[in-house]
C-alpha cells in the first residue's frame, strides 16, 4: 500500500470517527490498533506498548495534575468572589468599567489556574448577571467573558502549554513564560475594544445612576483581595522565570499556596480536598487517556510513513513559507472547534513541527502562535467550546445568538493579536530570552 493511501486512510478513519462523537481517546487508540494491525503487522504492536510506557513514565507531565489541583482548591476558596467584588468597586463607575474587570479577573485567574472551563463559568456565574442587571449590552457582555475566559490557554501556568512543550520536546518554562506578554497583549485588546464601544455605544455600557462613590480608603482596602493571588503568581511564574524550581516543583509548591487562601477563609476542610482531588483526578485521567492515544496515533502514522509523505508534499509546493504557516493556522482554527485542544496539540504538533522547522521558523514563537490559534477555535462559532461553558449561565431570555454575535469582535481581535506576535516574533521570544540569560 503507498504512503499516499496510508495518509489518506488514517485521516479519513479520524474524521469518520471523530463525526460520530466518540470520545477522542478510545478513537484514537482503537485506530491504532486498528491499523498496526491491517496496515503494518501484528508484531508491531509492541510499538504500542513503548508510547504508553513511555508516556505513563514521563516527569514533565507531573505538573499537569498539580496545576489542575491547584486550581480545583483555587475554585473552592472564595478568592475569585472577593476578586470580583474588589473589581467591582475600583471600576464600577467607569463607563464599561464591569466589563473591564472582568478581563483584569480572567488574565488572573488564567495566571492562577490555566484552566479555561473555570474562568468562563465563574464569569457567568459572577460577572453576567450584574452586567445585564445594569443595563450591558447582552452582546458585550458574553464576549467579553468568552474571550477574556480562554486567557488560560495562553497566560501560564497555562496546561496546554505544558502539553506542547512536551510534545515539541522543548522547554517547559521558557515555553510557558513565552505566553505571558502575547496573553497581556490579547487582554490588552479587549480592553480597548471595551473603551471604544462605550464610547461609540454609550447604551451598550450604561452607567450605573445608582452607583455610589467609593472612599480610595475602602478602595484600597479591597484590594487586599489580590494578595492570595499575587502571591501565588510570584510564587509559580517568578520561580520558573528565575530558575528557583522546574514547572513541575512550581506546580507542587502553587497546590501548597493555593490552600493559604482557603486555610484564611476556613474554607480548607479534608471534604473540600476530597472534592478538588476527585475533580483533579477526573480532568487528569482523561488528559492522560487522550496523550495516551494520540501519541500510540502519531507513532503508527510516523512508522508508516505519513509524516515522511506529508513533509515531502509540503516541500515540494512552491508556494511562500507564510502561506504554508497560515494554512496550518487556519486548519487549527477549524480543529479548535471541534477538538479540545489536548487533543489537537498531540495529532498535530508531531506532523506540523518538522514543517516549521523545515521552513526555519521558530519552535518557541510558533508554539505561541499555536495556542493563540486554537484559543480562536475556542470561541469560534459555532461550535467552540468555550460557548457551550457560557451557556450554562445563560438566563432563560437570551439565546446562543446573542453569544454568536457577540464573539465576533472578539474573534476579530485574536486574529489582529495572532498578526501582531506573527509580525514582531521578539514580543513573544524576548522573556525567554532573558530568562536564559539569567
Amino acid at each position: 500500500m503507498t504512503p499516499n493511501t496510508i495518509l489518506l486512510l488514517m485521516f479519513g478513519g479520524l474524521t469518520l470517527f471523530m463525526l460520530t462523537g466518540l470520545p477522542i481517546a478510545f478513537v484514537l487508540g482503537g485506530l491504532s490498533l486498528l491499523f498496526t494491525v491491517t496496515l503494518w503487522e501484528p508484531n508491531a504492536v509492541v510499538v504500542l506498548v513503548l508510547q504508553i510506557f513511555d508516556t505513563m513514565r514521563s516527569e514533565a507531565l507531573l505538573a499537569i495534575p498539580l496545576f489542575i489541583l491547584m486550581a480545583c482548591i483555587l475554585q473552592r476558596s472564595g478568592v475569585i468572589e472577593s476578586l470580583y467584588r474588589a473589581m467591582e468597586l475600583w471600576f464600577g463607575r467607569l463607563r464599561g468599567g464591569l466589563a473591564i474587570g472582568t478581563v483584569v479577573i480572567c488574565v488572573v485567574m488564567a495566571a492562577m489556574t490555566g484552566v479555561v472551563g473555570a474562568a468562563v463559568t465563574a464569569m457567568g456565574i459572577l460577572a453576567l448577571p450584574e452586567m445585564l442587571r445594569r443595563g450591558y449590552e447582552p452582546k458585550l457582555a458574553l464576549g467579553t467573558i468568552c474571550a477574556s475566559g480562554t486567557l488560560g490557554i495562553l497566560i501560564p501556568p497555562s496546561v496546554l502549554t505544558i502539553v506542547y512543550a512536551v510534545t515539541a520536546q522543548i522547554s517547559i518554562g521558557q515555553m510557558l513564560i513565552a505566553g505571558i506578554v502575547p496573553g497581556l497583549l490579547l487582554a490588552s485588546l479587549y480592553v480597548l475594544y471595551i473603551l471604544v464601544a462605550g464610547w461609540l455605544k454609550p447604551e451598550w455600557v450604561p452607567l450605573d445612576p445608582h452607583a455610589q462613590r467609593v472612599p480610595l480608603r475602602d478602595k484600597l482596602v479591597a484590594l487586599k483581595a489580590l494578595v492570595a493571588p499575587a502571591f501565588l503568581i510570584v510564587l509559580i511564574l517568578g520561580s520558573i522565570f528565575f530558575g528557583v524550581a522546574t514547572p513541575t516543583e512550581s506546580a507542587a509548591v502553587g497546590v501548597v499556596g493555593a490552600m493559604v487562601p482557603a486555610l484564611l477563609a476556613r474554607k480548607l476542610d479534608l471534604a473540600m480536598l476530597r472534592e478538588a482531588g476527585t475533580d483533579a483526578l477526573k480532568a487528569t485521567a482523561m488528559i492522560l487517556w487522550i496523550t495516551i492515544g494520540a501519541k500510540a496515533y502519531v507513532a503508527i502514522f510516523t512508522g508508516l510513513g505519513g509524516a515522511d509523505t506529508l513533509l515531502e508534499f509540503i516541500r515540494t509546493l512552491d508556494v511562500d513559507r507564510w502561506l504554508i504557516l497560515a494554512a496550518m493556522m487556519l486548519l487549527l482554527v477549524f480543529l479548535g472547534t471541534v477538538l479540545d485542544e489536548l487533543g489537537i496539540i498531540l495529532l498535530t504538533v508531531p506532523v506540523f513541527l518538522p514543517i516549521v522547522r523545515a521552513l526555519g521558523f521558530d519552535e518557541l514563537w510558533f508554539g505561541v502562535l499555536f495556542a493563540v490559534t486554537i484559543q480562536m477555535g475556542y470561541i469560534s462559532p459555532p461550535f467552540g467550546y468555550t460557548l457551550f461553558y457560557v451557556k450554562a449561565t445563560l438566563p432563560k431570555h437570551i439565546g446562543m445568538g446573542a453569544v454568536y454575535r457577540g464573539i465576533v469582535p472578539f474573534f476579530v481581535l485574536q486574529a489582529a493579536g495572532l498578526l501582531i506576535c506573527a509580525a514582531f516574533p521578539d514580543l513573544v521570544t524576548f522573556l525567554p530570552r532573558l530568562m536564559i540569560n539569567r
